[in-house]
């Protein structure tokens, strides 16, 4: 089973021909609301992926309009929303304007996503067979306590360290990566978060094998050049990306730590689940917005 614990968002999209400066007001012809947040994104890309009722997310949402639609949003895709639960915050939104060149702008309003705890999942049965999945977009606390609960059980852990914050102490970086199983990083956040460790250094590769000596399995996404993986013990192997020609690459780190749970989830070699997860990202990117693209089981022709 795959549990996500992490954030819902709403999108507000406006597609401008210039980001507004400070005091400026521009006019947009009209905005699209999307659903997101890596959390949803993730354990969807992850069901859409699996076989029925095997992926589930617990998140806070506020009692409000977005917070039943993004609930029905995960239903709808075939994520188990029990453990979604109501926050007296609103549920958190994300304000974006694009530009004529593709540029953005984003302000995230964590809103309900601040609010998670491990109140959820208190009394959810954590094994063996668990693989969970974490970002950044909640509380850390509540996210370490839980990926602690989780690796004593002798499930595995899937941490995505996106969006990397501005600021992070080093400390709360070495107990993440030592309750992590699979440290999931592109290479911008793989130069930070060695950084942070002590290693300085503008090699990805060189960051993500410093990383691994802390041991866990340290995977950087490199986009087009596909993914590296790197062991604690030294061996490295990396998974090409198949050649597509992107339409929109948001959500396809999202899509790739999803179906990457689904792999582990049904117990494929770590070299098999990352091809999956490598080619599921690729097909994510020829549709626009983050979940629009994700691919199905058929898509990613599993039988």
């Amino acid at each position: 089973m795959i549990l996500v614990f992490g954030s819902i968002n709403i999108d507000l999209v406006a597609r401008v021909a210039s980001i507004p400066r400070p005091g400026e007001t521009v006019l947009s012809p009209g905005y699209e609301t999307l659903f997101g947040g890596k959390g949803a994104n993730q354990a969807i890309a992850a069901a859409r992926a699996s076989l029925p009722h095997r992926v589930a997310i617990a998140a806070c949402v506020g009692d409000d309009a977005f917070g039943r639609s993004a609930r029905d949003n995960l239903i709808r895709n075939g994520v188990v929303a029990d453990l979604v639960a109501n926050s007296a915050e609103p549920t958190g939104c994300a304000f974006i304007t694009v530009d004529e060149r593709g540029e953005n702008a984003i302000t995230v309003a964590s809103g309900a996503n601040a609010t998670l705890t491990e109140a959820p999942i208190r009394n959810y049965e954590v094994d063996a067979s668990t693989v969970a999945v974490f970002q950044m977009e909640v509380p850390f606390p509540a996210s370490l306590n839980f990926a602690r609960h989780v690796r004593a059980a002798g499930g595995r852990v899937i941490w995505n360290f996106a969006p990397a914050p501005p600021t992070f102490p080093a400390g709360d970086l070495s107990d993440l990566i030592n309750e992590t199983d699979i440290f999931v990083v592109n290479e911008h956040e793989a130069i930070a978060a060695a950084a942070l460790l002590g290693c300085e250094t503008d090699d990805f590769e060189a960051a993500g094998a410093y990383l691994s000596k802390s041991g866990c399995i340290c995977v950087v996404t490199a986009g087009a050049r596909g993914a590296f993986a790197f062991r604690p013990d030294g061996y490295s192997e990396t998974v090409e990306a198949k050649p597509i020609q992107p339409v929109d690459t948001t959500g396809a780190g999202d899509t790739f730590v999803g179906i990457l749970a689904s792999g582990l989830d049904e117990a494929l070699p770590l070299t098999t689940a990352l091809q999956r997860a490598c080619h599921g990202a690729s097909l994510a990117c020829l549709a626009h917005g983050a979940q629009a693209g994700m691919p199905t089981r058929e898509q990613l022709g599993i039988a």
